[in-house]
């Protein structure tokens, strides 16, 4: 026998055992282990694709709870601005009525004021003419102008049905 043949032949079946070993240790040992970190990272990029995914429905909930809340702030505004017109004529109207109110008034005060004046002034000219009457009367009638006076009085008196 050829004993550098059977060193070679048992060096080549040595690697050929060695090389099996190594292949079934990878798959028995190596591969379950990668297999499981391979699952382990795609569920956990699974989960992080979810949470992306959750978090996008998110932004875009927020984005359209946004564009709600900008339309109803403007109609909200618009809303205000209608009333706040709507109270402003209501309170020009009110003031202006108010103020033709106060004008009448005024007027009619005015009135008042302007008859009383009148009457005044009247009563005043009535008493100054009396009084000048009285002066004039009181020189001019003696008792005998006095005396035909009262009696033309009494006969006219008589005359009317007065008695």
């Amino acid at each position: 026998m050829n004993y550098d043949a059977i060193a070679l032949w048992s060096q080549v079946v040595a690697a050929v055992v060695f090389a099996a070993l190594i292949v079934i240790g990878f798959m028995r040992f190596l591969t379950p282990t990668i297999a499981r970190m391979t699952a382990a990272k795609n569920d956990e990029i699974s989960e992080n694709e979810k949470r992306r995914d959750e978090a996008v429905r998110r932004v875009n909930a927020a984005r359209a709870e946004i564009a709600e809340a900008t339309t109803d702030a403007a109609r909200i505004k618009e809303n205000i601005e209608r009333d706040a017109r709507r109270e402003a004529a209501i309170i020009v109207a009110t003031a202006h009525s108010e103020a033709q109110r106060l004008v009448r008034n005024a007027h009619a005060e005015y009135e008042r004021s302007r008859a009383a004046a009148r009457d005044r002034l009247r009563i005043e000219m009535i008493d100054k003419a009396l009084a000048a009457a009285r002066k004039t009367v009181i020189a001019r009638v003696d008792d005998k102008a006095e005396a035909t006076l009262v009696g033309r009085f009494i006969d006219e008196l008589e005359r009317k049905g007065v008695r």
